[in-house]
């Protein structure tokens, strides 16, 4: 489970993400259909970016690696403000 932990100055809160989320997210992200809908969005706002065709064979290894390295902290920032965000498997 992914969990992402904010600390502002007097809030704290965490987002738990499941890897079945995670799994779900994934197809979603390499369907053909929703990357064309992405990508006709992207154009009528006048974009130059174009979202990449991903395959779901390239992010399966991906959300493995995630599932066997729990309690790996990805990312960790504090900012000037006070403000602390954590990205922890």
């Amino acid at each position: 489970m992914l969990k992402v932990k904010v600390k502002l100055k007097d809030k704290r809160f965490s987002v738990p993400v499941p890897y079945g989320v995670l799994n779900l997210v994934s197809l979603i992200i390499t369907s053909k259909k929703i990357n064309r809908i992405i990508n006709q969005a992207m154009e009528k706002n006048g974009g130059k970016f174009t979202f990449p065709e991903l395959e779901r064979k390239d992010l399966k290894p991906l959300l493995q690696g995630l599932a066997e390295h729990r309690g790996l902290i990805l990312f960790e920032t504090k900012l000037k403000d006070g403000t602390e965000v954590e990205l922890k498997l």
